[in-house]
Order: structure tokens, then C-alpha cells, then sequence
């Protein structure tokens, strides 16, 4: 129940602006997440840490600032299923991954599925988006302005979603 709790806020304010979703779950996911750790680390006293819950309870605790990530940052998800429901189409699926050649061909692949995945999820048609970001680059865009580049930095009225 309280994950699911946590799933309800994010679905209400998915698609608002950052200020707006880290102000929600301020108000209403941080306490969740503050009484979901308290009652976790409860249970963990009471479960021999030499045990596969024990070790699952530690292993979460040990990670919450990385879990509380999303809390403090408008632009963070809870978790990455967008994301990875995203970049699981027909033409970009793990398959694809197994057969990149060799390890660095895989992680270019992940980057690219990564990279497309985000522009979805801004609305930024990938194709238009990609054909800019490379044209920026090669005439000289300047490193420090490397944020201007991002698919959520760039409005979806340049690139929108057929």
C-alpha cells in the first residue's frame, strides 16, 4: 500500500512542470517515503541480516538517499519504467543489444535507445531531433551550452511527436 500510495501521486502529476512536481511530493510523497523508510528499518531489526529478506532490507536501506533522488528534483522520476517501456519497441529491442558486435557497440546502442527514448517522452520527434543535435554539434556548439541540447530543453513545438 504505500508504494502504491507513492504511484498515485506520480501518475496525478505526470506531465507538470518540474517546480510543480517536486512541490507535490514535497507535500505528499515525502512523508510516504519517511514512514515507508521508518516502518523498513523496523522490520529489518526483527530479520536475521544473513537471510535473502535481511540482506533485500539492508540493500534498500543502504540506498534511500538514491531512492529519495526523485523527492528533492522535479525532473527525476520515481523509477525508470518510462523509460524502459520507452525504448522497448519492435525495432529497438534487447535483442539488438546482444548483437551490437562488441561491448562498445552495445553501450552506443543503449545511449541511442536512451537518448530516443527521452525525446518520446517529451514529445520530440527522435528523427528531427537527432538530424539538429548532430548539425549543432558539428558546426562548433560550444561544450559549456551542452544543456541547451537536451530533448527536454527543447521546446516540442521544434520537433513535435507525429
Amino acid at each position: 500500500m504505500r508504494i502504491a500510495a507513492l504511484y498515485k501521486v506520480e501518475d496525478a502529476i505526470r506531465g507538470h512542470d518540474p517546480d510543480h512536481r517536486r512541490a507535490i511530493r514535497q507535500e505528499l510523497s515525502r512523508p510516504l517515503v519517511d514512514e515507508f523508510f521508518d516502518w523498513l528499518k523496523a522490520q529489518a531489526a526483527r530479520v536475521s541480516r544473513k537471510s535473502d529478506l535481511g540482506e533485500a532490507m539492508v540493500y534498500m536501506l543502504k540506498r534511500q538517499d538514491g531512492f529519495r533522488l526523485f523527492l528533492g528534483d522535479g525532473r527525476v522520476d520515481m523509477d525508470s519504467s518510462l523509460v524502459e517501456n520507452a525504448i522497448r519497441s519492435p525495432a529497438m529491442n534487447r535483442r539488438n543489444a546482444l548483437f551490437a558486435g562488441h561491448d562498445e557497440g552495445g553501450r552506443n546502442w543503449a545511449r541511442f535507445a536512451s537518448l530516443i527514448g527521452t525525446c518520446k517522452m517529451n514529445g520530440v520527434e527522435p528523427y528531427a531531433y537527432l538530424r539538429d543535435l548532430f548539425t549543432r554539434l558539428a558546426q562548433g556548439h560550444l561544450d559549456k551550452d551542452i544543456d541547451a541540447l537536451m530533448p527536454w530543453a527543447t521546446a516540442s513545438s521544434a520537433y513535435p511527436s507525429s
